[in-house]
């Protein structure tokens, strides 16, 4: 038993706590008001959200507490309850353990049993991942109805003690750039109100002989005190590479389903920072279609934001409306995207 269509029932997205602002991250680093206006210009993002306590170094929540929430009101918004999810995707470059995956304890919170349950290891990309696996197992199997979730607690690796003017540039990036957050969206064979059907999906890898240009370590007990920073960043290399890298992606889901630029109505472009959105949505020049864009208010919450890019999509579509979304990885380089159209 199959279907040929997979609809996109709803979305949603969760932040933990209030904004943190430029000015607040600059005052509680000690860092000179040039930091502020440095993130401004280079970063283009305004404020993030975490799960740590700045003041304290104390975390306030856990990625499987956000990604429940989000699932939870995902499926709310979908008219939906627990006992109807036949399939748990959840794509995650940060899970809160190694063991247990965090997909099961999301699951457990959630009240969901006896399904299939899978967790992504991936980046900023993952969400693609999570949604294109999702799909594939709704089109040939016997399921009807996929939970797909993607979040990232970043600020896990944040030493509140850091002295940032003393970090290089590939390691203070990484403490203006992301924040932490959790989306989800409900998947289905059918189709509800204000749904979308799904077009596409795209992953690929393109990676080979390439240096990753982004980095996060994990420390077991035999080198934990290895001299190496939790994360780093080769900003440069995304800069280089990653425009281009979306150009690609966006030709190629445009080539695949025959729609053409002018048949785009809305555009969901790469979240990697507030600049790079910008620099990216101009490279692609899609005269007409509106931007969906949130991370200058949120940081690059990796697998989270194309979640928070559909929840503020779906209440917009209209009949007929074309919609394209692209993701890029540079962990180790992968480009993905997705393409709705609403019926």
């Amino acid at each position: 038993m199959g279907t040929s269509e997979v609809h996109v029932l709803s979305a949603s997205g969760v932040l933990p706590g209030p904004q943190i602002d430029n000015a607040a991250l600059a005052r509680r680093f000690g860092m000179p008001a040039a930091f502020e206006q440095w993130i401004d210009a280079f970063v283009g993002t305004s404020g993030r959200h975490l799960v740590v306590d700045l003041e304290s170094g104390q975390a306030t929540a856990t990625l499987a507490d956000l990604a429940a929430q989000a699932g939870a009101e995902a499926l709310r918004s979908a008219g939906l309850g627990p006992q109807d999810v036949d399939l748990l995707v959840m794509a995650t470059a940060t899970p809160d353990k190694l063991m247990p995956a965090t997909v099961t304890m999301v699951a457990d919170r959630l009240g969901i049993d006896q399904v299939p349950a899978y967790q992504l290891q991936s980046g900023c990309t993952g969400a693609v991942q999570a949604l294109q696996v999702a799909e594939g197992l709704l089109r040939c199997a016997d399921h009807r109805t996929a939970l797909v979730i993607g979040g990232d607690v970043c600020a896990k690796h944040l030493d509140v003690g850091l002295d940032l003017a003393a970090m290089p540039p590939g390691q203070l990036v990484n403490v203006v750039l992301f924040g932490d957050g959790a989306g989800a969206a409900v998947l289905g064979t059918r189709p509800g109100p204000g749904s979308a059907v799904l077009r596409r999906t795209l992953v690929r890898l393109v990676g080979l002989g390439r240096a990753p240009a982004q980095t996060v370590e994990w420390f077991g007990l035999a080198d934990r005190l290895a001299d190496l920073p939790a994360g780093s960043e080769d900003y440069k290399a995304i800069e280089q590479h990653v425009p281009g890298m979306a150009d690609e992606v966006f030709a190629e889901l445009l080539d695949e389903l025959d729609w053409k630029k002018s048949e785009v109505d809305y555009l969901l472009p790469p979240q990697l920072s507030g600049t790079m959105t910008r620099r990216i949505t101009e490279r692609l020049s899609v005269s007409g279609a509106r931007e969906i864009s949130c991370v200058a208010e949120t940081g690059n919450t990796a697998n989270a934001l194309p979640f928070f890019q559909l929840e503020r999509l779906l209440p917009r579509m209209v009949e007929g409306d074309r919609a394209v979304g692209v993701t890029i990885e540079s962990s180790k380089w992968i480009k993905a995207g997705f393409a709705l159209e609403k019926q």
